[in-house]
């Protein structure tokens, strides 16, 4: 089978809130276009988009999932990404290599957070936009509020091409306002709308707002500006070619409607996709990034040079690797070889194939602009660049989110620990916003995600796909200790068990140093009275004593050495002793400087709605913190806070339960403070508790 010009695709995302309707969208999609007989519904697990056990489980989109089908002689390769924020990398990744998406919006909801977060990155990639008001039969869906709502977050250059007919439950088809024709509901079934006159009482409503559509049109050419303001007409052609162009170069979006899961709307809205949203081949060039990172612009010709960026990646357990890929330029063909420029590694391209939600469709070739999956590649992953021969190539790097919500984990049964560490390193490879890490300091195994529900169904999957089972527990807090004051120790020691003892005597000065310091260790020994070879050994016996501190035995840090004294026995002294004697006298010169615990500080950069900013301050407030600043955003207020780590273990569910799941968080650790004496007693005693074995 011969693939499509890149003039006849169309590469659309459906982006938007959680709940809004993308996955019922993306089902009356296909079944308008023909693909499948019958429209299921996201709410009882039975959608082709969403396939996942997570998924149906838990009513929500997980992963992005491509459909790829035909209408009016167009492929159309439609992205179903989800909403929830847990999962917001499927969507930035769908963004990066799409044409166009369709911005959907509950009618009943209106614009909310994640919408105008997603709405941002679109903007910054360039991206044309159409939106899409769902859910008009529910009750309290306002289309016109909806359209206000849109219209405040985004501005004027969001207008209606089509209007509603009836509302809520009595909703009986739309109006197009570029033919100025109804379209009416008369059933579910595919093709169910029948072209009408305009009821007599929505005649001056939609003529209202064929008059704002005009006026944003008209902005898109000076001579259709000039002829509109002189009163002349704009014919039907000069109005569907205007409107494209504005859409293609990001100068207006135009809003549509509907009810996805009556089928209402459907058919002018592919309509819309194919006559309104721009194919690669309109879009033009896209940039990627040469060896020296400079912009490179990629033409999607079919004849030209074969490159192709990856950017979703499927661990399956049976198949191995499924990767989904976006053809740049050249054509790319089953069973060839290509080089993975990305690792400078050579893979055999096995069957192409177009994804249809979990089902894969069995294709020769892919042409440029197309999109498409492979699977069994060996070495490449999301992010990789192939061509046909080495070439110093490379995506712009994603802007992910940093994961928050860390736990320690380890295998749940003793044994199994190499199991769980290859399930986790198959996941990572199609999640780039999932960190998986050893903390040097507690040894805990760390895995952290964006949110909890993020690190739940990493876990589920791990234990579905893979047969890994690990239990999850909150991380230790990394306290470390200091000193306050300067301090000198005399240590001695001397042992004779006959024959050849253990002799070392060495004094040390101890005082604060810089932040960030560690151990400086400085050699102070005049006259050799302790051998220069055994100075190192001094050092590591230091070093070792500043392992566990005397305060609750965490590590110490920021501490000043000075060795100025000792002595050694010609027979006796060895380097043992002095690393002995050292670990020794540091741990009397410590308890005698005032030995204080240090907590972790982290400084965290809140995104919640100005309703919720006073609660969330209380929060924050009431875990020790300190908020710094308070910057009104676009559609949120962003609160700038410095916090102790030990009090955020559990801030993600708390300010998800503030902000009715409308707050985001980033955080990064800032510096280490001294705990309050209250809580050093705690930390000490549950240390104590959990080292000391047990008596007997």
């Amino acid at each position: 089978m011969s693939h499509k010009a890149a003039d006849r695709i169309r590469n659309v995302a459906l982006i938007g809130h959680r709940g809004c309707g993308k996955t019922s969208l993306a089902e009356a999609l296909n079944f308008e276009a023909g693909v499948i007989n019958r429209l299921g519904s996201a709410d009882e697990g039975s959608t082709i988009c969403d396939f996942e056990p997570e998924e149906q489980q838990r009513g929500m989109s997980i992963g992005a999932s491509i459909c790829s089908f035909e209408h009016d002689g167009r492929k159309l390769n439609v992205i179903d990404t989800p909403g929830d924020p847990s999962f917001v990398a499927e969507a930035l990744g769908a963004i990066a290599v799409v044409d166009s998406a369709v911005v959907v919006v509950s009618a009943v909801a209106g614009v909310q957070t994640h919408t105008e977060r997603l709405w941002q990155r679109a903007d910054e990639a360039g991206l044309p936009r159409l939106v899409f008001v769902n859910m008009l039969d529910r009750e309290r869906a306002d289309f016109f509020a909806a359209l206000g709502a849109l219209q405040s977050a985004f501005g004027s250059h969001v207008v209606a091409t089509e209007i509603p007919i009836g509302s809520e439950h009595e909703i009986s088809g739309v109006i197009d306002l570029i033919d100025m024709r109804a379209h009416l509901h008369e059933g579910d079934g595919r093709g169910g709308e029948v072209e009408a006159e305009i009821p007599a009482d929505l005649a001056e409503l939609a003529a209202e707002y064929r008059e704002k559509l005009m006026d944003e049109v008209a902005e898109n050419s000076d001579e259709l500006m000039e002829r509109y303001l002189e009163g002349g007409e704009i014919s039907h052609g000069e109005t569907v070619e205007a409107l494209k162009k504005g859409v293609t170069e990001g100068h207006l979006f135009p809003v549509t409607c509907g009810v996805a899961t009556r089928n209402l709307g459907m058919g002018r809205l592919l309509a819309a996709l194919v006559e309104d949203l721009p194919s690669p081949a309109m879009r033009g060039a896209r940039a990627i990034l040469d060896g020296a990172g400079q912009a490179l612009e990629v033409l999607p010709d079919e004849d030209g040079e074969l490159i192709a960026q990856v950017f979703k990646t499927t661990a399956d357990p049976y198949t191995g690797r499924i990767n989904v890929l976006r053809v740049l330029s050249g054509t790319l063909r089953s069973d060839s070889q290509l080089q993975n420029v990305t690792r400078n590694a050579r893979e055999r391209v096995g069957q192409l194939a177009e994804p249809h939600g979990k089902k894969m469709a069995a294709v020769d070739e892919l042409g440029a602009g197309d999109i498409g999956a492979v699977a069994k590649l060996k070495q490449t992953t999301a992010g990789d660049v192939l061509c046909a021969e080495q070439r110093a190539l490379a995506v712009p790097r994603l802007e992910l989110p940093a994961p928050v919500m860390a736990f320690a984990y380890e295998a749940k049964t003793k044994g199994d620990e190499d199991k769980a560490a290859a399930a986790i390193r198959k996941l990572r490879e199609e999640d780039a916003t999932l960190d998986v890490h050893r903390d040097p300091q507690t040894g805990e195994q760390i895995i952290a995600g964006l949110t909890q529900v993020h690190v739940e169904v990493v876990v589920e999957r791990m234990r579905r796909r893979f047969g890994a089972e690990i239990t999850l527990k909150p991380p230790q807090v990394p306290y470390v200790e200091t000193i306050r004051r300067p301090a000198k120790a005399h240590g001695r020691y001397k042992k004779q068990t006959g024959g050849r003892g253990q002799f070392a005597d060495c004094e040390l000065e101890i005082s604060p140093a810089e932040p960030g310091s560690g151990l400086e260790f400085e050699n102070a020994i005049k006259g050799g009275v302790i051998p220069g070879g055994y100075i190192p050994a001094v050092e590591k016996g230091v070093a070792e004593a500043m392992e566990h501190g005397e305060v609750a035995g965490y590590p110490v840090k920021d501490v000043h050495v000075r060795l100025y004294d000792g002595s050694h026995h010609a027979v006796d002294s060895s380097e043992m002793a002095f690393k002995i004697c050292a670990s020794m006298a540091f741990k009397e010169a410590m308890s005698k400087a005032e030995p204080a615990l240090l907590e972790p500080i982290v400084r965290m950069a809140i995104s919640v709605p100005e309703d919720a900013v006073g609660d969330v301050i209380g929060d924050l407030n009431s875990r020790r913190g300190h908020p710094l600043g308070v910057e009104a955003k676009a559609g949120a207020t962003r609160i700038d806070a410095e916090v102790p780590m030990a009090e955020v273990l559990d801030f993600a569910p708390d300010l998800r339960a503030i902000t009715g799941g409308r707050g985001e968080y980033t955080m990064a650790f800032a510096r280490y403070e001294e705990l309050p004496a209250h809580l050093t007693e705690r930390v000490a005693a549950a240390s104590r508790e959990q080292h000391e074995p047990a008596a007997s």
